[in-house]
């Protein structure tokens, strides 16, 4: 794991200050004679706040340089070409899309990139340069910048005005590498493109009920550019070809970097879920714990969500993706959350619930001990060689056994994505990341568990990547009997 830097905030808690802070007051072990805490605030460093302004590179020019040439291995033969995102159609930051960003690590809007597999020839293609433009957006790479050539490591840098209908260096150089006749085909990727808090599960179902729709009929981005390049060369009789198959393969099994990457970003999502337990009390909101979630995974290095926040208290917590955060929590509930940040392009995905009023009540604890123990019976089972229905198996037959099941199933692969592309297959490899997150939803009850950690692969077991996160019962109500943030802030 990549270190992180650490600075400490000292908050001196005097007993009175929170003698009349909530309408609610906490209980649990220790909640009466707690002395006062002191507030340390890990701040959690990601590549780009280490540039500290400066352009970087994704995770590094020799990082995606590696990756490109790991993708020429497998394609073989042809020319690659690929569009990065335009500027965000909301007045949102730029994001790049994942798989552009995979193979350049460029972060900037309107480029394109080529690469010619036979003779290893790349080109990048950038803005023309526009004062202007960044004189309200700030810093966009351009043929001007020369530092691009040394960032990127692609030595070929040409203007593209891709925003104004043109593509005319773009489509030039293609016309130049493809000839008259060309057996080689063009490589594109022809899946939905996904930025920050995007998912290809539903993307890909987005884009096609667009077309589908009679009275929309567009289609997809990638789509488009297939079908435009088809019909450009379809006398030459070259053919346009999808990579993304051999690219997702690629995305499957983690390289060091990646990993470091998701480090942090689990490790990001857990303190926040850490603070959001502290402050939980009865009467808050499900706002008031998104979005302290929210800032504090900020602060701890994250670029923003990796999906919508689901915060769900009483019977919101049996609702499995509820992401409205409408409802006040109320003594004697649970709530349960999952919500976990993208930090350097790679996301984590955590799930924890707790009790509102800070202990786990008779009805709460064979729901809650059931879900922990089948996922500790699942993560048992993973190991380089395992069997991916064996891990799956076991949390079923835990939960049966305590006469309850899951309505889901209970892994996905993670990376740049919070449901990441590609799949387990049958057998685990290592290097391999994906969740672990059994549920029950009891509706006599009303109460809904989940626990999620995220899980990397070994060749003799795992690593849980989001182990800084609690789950023992009695480390949750140990932490909610602390103070939190959010008992600073609402004293009256």
């Amino acid at each position: 794991m990549q270190s992180i830097s650490t600075r400490t905030i000292a908050v001196l808690v005097a007993g009175a200050l929170f003698s009349g802070a909530s309408a609610q007051e906490k209980t649990g072990p220790g909640a009466e004679t707690q002395e006062p805490r002191v507030f340390s605030l890990p701040f959690s460093s990601n590549l780009v706040r280490q540039a500290d302004g400066a352009a970087t590179c994704g995770l590094g020019k020799d990082w995606h340089r590696g990756r490109r040439e790991e993708l020429k291995r497998r394609l073989k033969t042809g020319v690659v070409v690929l569009r990065g995102m335009p500027e965000p159609r909301a007045s949102l930051g730029f994001h790049q899309d994942k798989n552009f960003w995979y193979l350049t690590g460029v972060e900037s809007p309107g480029v394109a990139f080529v690469m010619d597999l036979d003779t290893g020839r790349e080109v990048l293609f950038v803005s023309k340069p526009s004062a202007f433009a960044e004189s309200w957006g700030g810093e966009i790479w351009d043929t001007d910048d020369e530092w691009v050539k040394e960032l990127t490591g692609v030595q070929e840098v040409r203007a593209n005005d891709a925003g104004r209908g043109g593509n005319r260096g773009l489509l030039e150089l293609l016309d130049e590498l493809l000839g008259e006749n060309s057996e080689r085909p063009i490589w594109t990727l022809q899946t939905s493109h996904v930025e920050l808090s995007g998912a290809y599960d539903s993307a890909v179902p987005y884009d096609r009920a667009r077309e589908k729709d009679s009275l929309d009929g567009r289609v997809s981005r990638e789509a488009a550019l297939a079908g435009h390049l088809e019909m450009r060369y379809k006398e030459q009789g070259v053919k346009v070809k999808d990579l993304t198959p051999e690219l997702w393969d690629m995305r499957v099994i983690k390289t060091d970097r990646e990993l470091d990457a998701m480090r942090r970003a689990s490790r990001s999502g857990a303190l926040a879920i850490q603070e959001a337990i502290r402050s939980t009390r009865p009467d808050l909101g499900e706002w008031d714990i998104d979005s302290l979630i929210t800032w504090q995974q900020r602060r701890f290095g994250a670029t923003g969500p990796a999906y919508a926040a689901i915060v769900g208290s009483g019977v919101n917590s049996l609702v499995l993706h509820y992401n409205f955060s409408s409802r006040r929590m109320r003594a004697g509930e649970v709530v349960l959350v999952d919500f976990a940040p993208e930090v350097d392009h790679y996301v984590s995905d955590v799930t924890r619930t707790w009790p509102v009023s800070g202990v786990f009540s008779d009805e709460m604890i064979p729901i809650y001990d059931a879900v922990l123990a089948a996922q500790e019976a699942a993560i048992a089972q993973v190991k380089a060689g395992a069997r991916m229905r064996d891990v799956s198996g076991a949390a079923t037959k835990v939960l049966r056994e305590r006469g309850y099941q899951c309505p889901h199933g209970i892994s996905h692969s993670v990376g740049m994505a919070v449901h990441d592309p590609g799949g387990l297959g049958k057998t685990l490899k290592a290097g391999m990341v994906f969740t672990i997150e059994p549920g029950v939803y009891d509706k006599a009850t009303g109460i809904g568990v989940r626990i999620e950690d995220v899980i990397l692969v070994t060749e003799d077991g795992c690593e849980i990547l989001s182990a800084d996160c609690p789950k023992e019962r009695e480390a949750i109500e140990a932490l909610m009997a602390e103070k939190g943030i959010l008992d600073l802030i609402d004293v009256r």
